[in-house]
């Protein structure tokens, strides 16, 4: 069982995707237990191959017994053992919250479900493969189910949704172009096979062209600015369980697949000597964080808000990564687990918000540290690790980031990340602020006092919630050990 843990991680929410229409059509009620118990199991196999890459190295996994170039590889070293962890647990946290929220959003359950079990799929098998073109057929598995899930939401949705798929289909063409360049000129899909290529035709305009394609269309779907328009009206209008899987893991998995490329399929030296890629990446995270801050200052939706944020975080990461030193890629690894459950944990008070008041404003959390205190708790929780407050984790992974800059000397990013966080503490501290703040509707006029009913949010939303505002107290406290184990062995020798 243990050897056959890395496929099992795709094939068991795979199958069990296909097999949920039919379970549907016996009991519909069936279809929540169903979909959490495959993302159990796919849990228990990321942790279980988590746990064998730390004690024996990287796993290689041969499909159909074809060796690689020829046949598909699944390769899993440090970095994707966290990210096949992550993205698993995510998924599980989402599937058993969703329940009252799809009952109450969603007519078509079982159709989501089996949309939602072919989404998580498409984001493990991004993370798990070792094949470029296996890749982008994975790609575009999370692409076209992310369309269907963003389409099942409130008003406006199918317009949201339909933007997406422009501007996915774009991204996904362009990525797809880079894949075929490379074959052109070296024969190989393979990325390991690819990186031992690749070095004796840095020169070659060919691989320039298609290495040129792949940062674009990667930057699409990670809605890098200013290629993030899709993503504020397709997360905003989503339903809240769509919203709470995506806005986490598809700009974090877009981020590993630009990890891999530029220090993988290419080597460090070819975006940082070769070509000024590394530069620009840091300028253009400057500008992703200035300008998500700046529009997440104009909201008054509280998703839309979270959307912008997000643009903002893709910034810190994309501009750590940039500056390319060890601390700041450690820092920017760091972020992506930290931002990845930051996110999380965000968007599903979004989703209680929802399901208690049917709206997302901003207004909405009026006197909510009174109506759904713990929910209130978990949502200061996340909101002080994004501002970057210690002991959470999103202090450390900035921290991190903050030494990257500084030891680089780009004083720049260092202004712009301080300054960001200051700008997240108007964002939050406003929120928090209405969360305290009584009407005269409020007022018991018999006895003067103010009395509001505590109505929490039903169980199955409540504990997920909690156990991300725990888990980034968590990350936070063993930061070094994360960094130690697992993290430094997916720096690059620069």
């Amino acid at each position: 069982m243990i050897d056959q843990a890395p496929i099992l991680i795709i094939v068991v929410p795979l199958m069990c995707a296909f097999l949920t229409p039919i379970l549907g059509q016996l009991n519909k009620k069936l279809c929540y237990f169903w979909v959490v118990s495959a993302l159990t199991a796919s849990v228990v196999f990321s942790v279980i191959t988590l746990q064998v890459v730390l004690k024996s190295g990287a796993i290689h996994y041969y499909l159909g017994n074809w060796a690689p170039p020829w046949g598909i590889e699944y390769v899993i070293d440090h970095l994707n053992a966290l990210m096949l962890v992550l993205v698993s647990s995510v998924a599980l946290l989402v599937a058993i919250y969703s329940k009252k929220s799809v009952e109450q959003e969603v007519s078509g359950k079982t159709a989501f479900y089996t949309v939602f079990l072919l989404q998580v799929v498409g984001f493990l098998g991004i993370v798990i493969t070792g094949d470029l073109f296996n890749l982008y057929v994975f790609l575009e598995i999370a692409s076209l189910a992310g369309y269907g899930l963003i389409a099942a939401g409130e008003k406006g949705a199918l317009i949201a949704s339909f933007r997406y798929i422009i501007m996915g289909t774009v991204g996904a063409c362009f990525y797809l172009l880079g894949v075929g360049y490379l074959y052109m000129v070296t024969g190989s899909l393979n990325i390991a096979d690819l990186a031992n290529i690749l070095p004796d035709l840095y020169s070659s305009k060919v691989v320039l062209v298609a290495f040129a394609f792949f940062m674009v269309g990667i930057a699409i779907k990670m809605a890098l600015f200013p290629l993030h328009v899709w993503l504020p009206d397709a997360y905003t209008r989503a339903p809240s369980s769509a919203s709470a899987l995506l806005a986490p893991l598809m700009t974090k998995v877009s981020i590993y697949v630009m990890i891999r490329i530029i220090f993988t399929v290419f080597k460090p030296c070819f975006s940082i000597e070769t070509l000024p890629v590394a530069k620009i990446m840091v300028w253009v995270g400057i500008a992703a964080i200035i300008a998500g801050a700046i529009m997440a200052l104009a909201q008054t939706d509280f998703k839309r808000m979270l959307c912008y944020i997000i643009v903002a975080e893709v910034g810190y990461m994309v501009g750590g990564i940039g500056l390319a030193n060890p601390i700041a890629i450690k820092g920017a690894i760091l972020h992506l687990l930290n931002d990845a459950v930051m996110t999380l944990g965000l968007f599903l008070v979004a989703g209680i918000i929802t399901y208690k008041l049917k709206s997302h404003t901003l207004s909405d959390f009026h006197a909510c540290f009174r109506k759904i205190p713990l929910t209130m708790i978990a949502f200061v929780i996340f909101a002080l690790s994004i501002i970057g407050v210690p002991p959470t984790g999103g202090f450390f992974s900035k921290w991190y980031l903050i030494q990257g800059a500084v030891i680089a000397q780009n004083w720049s990013f260092v202004v712009v990340l301080l300054g960001s966080s200051l700008i997240n503490v108007i964002l939050f501290f406003r929120i928090i602020e209405i969360g305290y703040v009584f009407h005269d509707s409020d007022q018991n006029h018999s006895h003067g006092e103010k009395k509001i009913t505590i109505n929490e949010a039903p169980f199955s939303m409540l504990v997920p919630t909690l156990t991300v505002a725990i888990s980034i107290i968590l990350i936070g406290i063993y930061n070094q050990e994360i960094v130690k184990n697992i993290i430094q062995f997916a720096v690059p020798e620069l």
